[in-house]
């Protein structure tokens, strides 16, 4: 085992685990990392030695943080289009993840954010503890939810995905649970002892019993009180609809959601917006990752995501110039834009 490679396999009885090795980038994928991660589940897959996998984050701070978005950040600076070709490979890993045909066990401790809900909340045993934070953080950047995260929140309760997906706020376990971004809650200190009921599983259903009998309740979160304002404000048709309500409500929990809806990319509010409704009407995760591609692409190409990461990563002011700066300048026929197909670059994972 090479510990500079940045994913590393290994099997313990008859489970294969994957960890993801960039603890000190907070074990951000890098398109390498989604190669190795695919060839690793092909393999898994296809051996019948092999009841289980098991995808964890080295280190002590999470599973993972996301895309490396400073490489993005370069890579459209650069007029280049090697991001595209990443999406391409990492949209097509989430949907391998979800269709796996055995148990895929994510141990979705610590920081869980954009592209590690990918690799991670697909899965078909997904368990968070007590350091668990889960978000799809993109709007703050310039950018849209992707991975298949827009197809997971709008099938949340009620307003929740909504609320989480344009003000991109992190949750803790309970949260996750209740949003359906998980399924189990493992005190920390209990993964080892999942990890080793594991090593002793012989079939796929022992394996899914092994970490149930792990499993606890979860600490209480906090959006199951607050579904009343939450599912109210965030019904309303627009963007603009949505924070006058937030701000109208009179409860400082919505005043605060508000208050992050003014920071982030008015492109991206409402392009988000559009992106989770019209996931909900889509019968599979892989015509919403279809749908997310085109918007990806889209959002690539424009300012908004090379201005987010440069305020957010590269400078850190937190000062970003986001074009256009309101969200009333921000037309229907430029969201429309985002959803347009993309001809034969098309991801077409669910072409018939």
């Amino acid at each position: 085992m090479n510990d500079d490679e940045p994913v590393l396999l290994h099997t313990e009885g008859r489970v294969r685990h994957i960890t993801l090795n960039r603890p000190r980038a907070l074990n951000a994928l890098t398109h390498t990392m989604v190669r190795h991660i695919d060839d690793a589940l092909s393999g898994a897959a296809d051996d019948d030695a092999v009841v289980a996998v098991v995808i964890r984050g080295a280190g002590d701070r999470g599973l993972c943080a996301g895309g490396d978005i400073r490489s993005i950040y370069e890579d459209a600076r650069a007029g280049r289009r090697a991001s595209v070709d990443f999406w391409r490979d990492e949209y097509r890993l989430n949907a391998r993840i979800a269709r796996f045909p055995k148990p895929y066990v994510a141990l979705m401790d610590g920081i869980v954010m954009g592209g590690g809900v990918g690799v991670s909340a697909h899965g078909g045993v997904r368990v968070v503890t007590e350091r668990s934070r889960v978000a799809m953080p993109e709007t703050g950047i310039g950018f849209v939810p992707d991975v298949g995260g827009t197809y997971l929140l709008s099938r949340a309760p009620g307003e929740l995905g909504t609320h989480l997906a344009l003000t991109g706020r992190a949750v803790g376990a309970a949260d996750a649970l209740l949003c359906g971004l998980a399924d189990h809650f493992v005190p920390s200190h209990g993964l080892a002892g999942v990890t080793e009921a594991l090593s002793r599983c012989g079939t796929p259903d022992e394996v899914t019993e092994a970490v149930h009998r792990h499993a606890t309740d979860a600490p209480e979160g906090e959006l199951a009180t607050q579904r009343e304002w939450i599912d109210d404000c965030y019904a309303a048709d627009t963007v603009e609809e949505i924070i006058d309500r937030l701000t109208d409500c009179g409860l400082p929990a919505a005043k605060e959601a508000a208050g992050i809806l003014h920071t982030v990319s008015p492109t991206a509010l409402k392009v988000t917006l559009a992106a989770v409704r019209r996931a909900k009407r889509l019968n599979s995760l892989e015509a919403a990752l279809d749908q997310e591609f085109r918007v990806s692409c889209r959002a690539f190409a424009g300012p908004d995501l090379v201005e987010g990461v440069r305020a957010r990563i590269v400078d850190k002011d937190r000062s970003p110039r986001w074009n256009p700066a309101a969200l009333g300048d921000v037309t229907e026929d430029d969201v429309a834009a985002h959803f347009e197909p993309l001809g034969d670059q098309e991801l077409g994972l669910s072409a018939p």
